[in-house]
Parts: C-alpha cells; structure tokens; sequence
C-alpha cells in the first residue's frame, strides 16, 4: 500500500487539516494529491466523506484568516512580502491587484485555481479593508469549489488513483527520484527566467537621485506613472508632472507620450 494511502488511514482527519493548512499558509505542499486519495477512499469506504470536506475547510479557513488580518495590519507591504518568495515576484503584485480590482471579492470563488493568486488573494483583501464576514464568506464558498473537487476526482476516479498509487509503490525510491527531478527543473527554468529579466531591467533602471537630476536638467524626461488604480488609493503621492496611465493602457496611449524626451516609467 502506498505511503500516502497508510498515512492517511493511520492519522487520517488531522493529515487532512495539516495538509491544506500549510498549503494556504504558503508552504510548498500540494494538498491536493491528499485530497484526491482521501476522496478514493471515501469510495471505498474506508473514510467519511463530509468530516474530510469539514476539516479541510476548517485548515483553508484558518490559514486564510490569518493572512487577511496580516494584510489588515501591513496593508500593501505585505504584499511585497509574498511576492519576494515567488518564482515571478516581478508580476505578482500587479497582476494580483488587477485581477483583484475588476472582480472583487467574488473572485475568492476561483481564486484557489490560480497559483499565486491562491496565496495572495486573503492578505491583499485584509489590505483593501474588505469586512471579515464577507471574506469568510467568498473564501468559504472557494474553498469548498477548490477542495471539493479535488475529493471528487479520488470518489469518481478512484480505481484510476489506486491503480497510480500500485505505479508509484512498485517504482518505490525511483517515484520519489522522478518527482524530484521534475520538481527541480521547473524551479529551475523558473530561476533562469527571473534572472534574465532582472538583468534587463537592471540594465533599463535609474536611481531616484538620478531621475532628480535628469528632471533638474534642461531637458527633463517623461514620468509615467503606471501603478494600478488602486495602488492610488492607499498611496496618493506622485511625482510630479508625471502622467497617469496603467501598463494596459500604453499601446493604446502612445500617441500622448513625446517623441522628443526620454520616457521614464514607474510603478509599486
């Protein structure tokens, strides 16, 4: 019998809750492949299947709570915060708080499916003064859809799951190993990515005192500020002379940008 399938029948509820909560938390541990066996064996049987939805809900719930009164207190820093810790941190805040903008709070009902997202959604709702009722109640219902499927899969697969599970038990060390591997390598071309596009901004990016200069100068450049709409709200500040627009908006404005300056952009 696999690791997984004793595990969770030996410690079953409490596996289940740690699981979920350290995925929502941040911890890089899938909760779904538990879910998914926990559904198979709900099947069979050999475990009940609303007490598994019921404490998984309860560990999404609690890690999510947590965050959302963390962002409720650091508002937008901690939103850098998270995104430090991403393979992507150079996309994270904006496009969270674009996709936070248009849809609100409903998007906590899908906002489980979308990685990244998933982490940064309850801080970055803490961060915008969202009510804690009406997150409990958006994340609850997402929370249900994304754990519910997940048990699903494993109940209506379930001869699938256990016919994968007697795979990994006869490759033994070397399922571990392929995991692994395949794990590393995403990580890795990830890392690569990040770091050329570091270089290159780091190659297009100027200091604050020398962007003061330039605007001292006799020729001072175009400032843009292209911070999300939101981003205003909670920091007003601008430099000044600087036009407003958001990155979206650039292709569709370029006419109103001078050909005759140097443009510098800005954001968050």
């Amino acid at each position: 019998m696999h690791e997984l399938t004793i595990h969770l029948l030996r410690y079953g509820l409490a596996l289940i809750f740690a699981n979920v909560f350290l995925e929502q938390v941040g911890v890089p541990i899938p909760a779904l492949p538990t879910l998914i066996v926990a559904g198979a064996l709900a099947q069979r049987g050999r475990m009940d299947l609303w007490p598994v939805l019921g404490v998984a809900l309860l560990g999404s719930l609690l890690a999510d709570t947590v965050w959302f009164l963390i962002g409720r207190w650091q508002g937008h820093r901690v939103l850098r915060t998270v995104c430090r810790l991403s393979l992507s941190p150079d996309s994270c805040v904006r496009g969270t708080e674009d996709l936070f903008e248009r849809a609100g709070m409903p998007s906590l009902l899908y906002a489980k499916f979308i990685p990244g997202y998933n982490t940064i959604a309850p801080p970055l709702a803490g961060a915008m003064n969202k009510t804690l009722i009406s997150f409990l109640f958006w994340d609850a219902l997402g929370s249900l859809l994304w754990l519910g499927s997940g048990v699903t899969l494993g109940y209506v697969f379930h001869h699938a799951v256990n016919q994968l599970l007697k795979h990994l038990e006869d490759l033994g060390f070397w399922a571990g190993v392929v995991l692994a591997v395949g794990l590393a390598l995403v990580i890795l071309w990830k890392w690569w990515q990040r770091r050329r596009v570091t270089k290159i901004l780091q190659l297009a990016r100027i200091s604050a005192a020398e962007l003061k200069k330039l605007m001292d100068s006799g020729n001072p450049p175009q400032i843009v500020d292209v911070r999300n709409r939101s981003a205003h709200l909670h920091d007003p500040r601008r430099i000044p002379g600087a036009m407003r627009m958001t990155i979206d908006e650039i292709d569709a404005r370029l006419g109103d940008l001078p050909r005759d300056r140097e443009i510098v952009l800005y954001c968050t």
